[in-house]
């Protein structure tokens, strides 16, 4: 094995899929994209990293909700875009041809051209890490989409995709606790 930088580790450990959030109060929208992103337990629970550098944060801070919207790899120009432009003073909504659709239970919008959508409420923020705990409220999934894989950021502009599916529901169901 070759000695890799220590500040370069978080790149083997990647996990969820990049994704973008979008936030607003119901008539000013924005998105960001986030690529470190973390499922907690079992249940609805999401954790999303992101700070005061980011102008979504505070409208994550104010009005304490969101939408996790999961892109696909047809959609990673849009991705990187997003990612690389403030909301400051861009409406990237337009900017990269993105539609809002009004969600249910939250004031930020779905977008159209994701796979999967969830609307999220905030219910805690860990000021000293910069991660924003979500409780999924709704999940969307369109299943119609030809393209369902996934892009995963592994560091300084490259990305993965996800591979094929392997089924090991039998194997895995003699494991599982009765319930979840």
């Amino acid at each position: 094995m070759k000695r890799m930088k220590i500040c370069k580790a978080f790149t083997l450990m990647e996990s969820g899929p990049v994704v973008f959030v979008t936030t607003g109060d119901g008539e000013t929208h924005n998105i960001m994209t986030i690529s470190w992103t973390m499922v907690v337990d079992f249940t609805p629970v999401f954790a999303i990293t992101t700070g005061p550098w980011n102008y979504s944060y505070a409208a994550l801070r104010k009005y304490r909700e969101c939408v996790i919207a999961i892109p696909t790899v047809d959609l990673i120009d849009q991705v990187v875009g997003v990612g690389t432009c403030s909301g400051a003073d861009t409406d990237k909504f337009a900017k990269f041809r993105l539609t809002p659709v009004k969600g249910t239970h939250v004031r930020p919008p779905l977008i159209k051209e994701c796979l999967a959508n969830i609307e999220c409420r905030v219910v805690d923020i860990i000021g000293k890490h910069n991660i924003v705990v979500v409780e999924g409220v709704a999940a969307y999934l369109d299943s119609s989409r030809k393209e369902k894989r996934t892009i995963h950021a592994i560091g300084d502009g490259t990305f993965v995709v996800d591979g094929r599916k392997l089924d090991r529901k039998t194997m895995m169901r003699s494991k599982i606790p009765d319930g979840i």
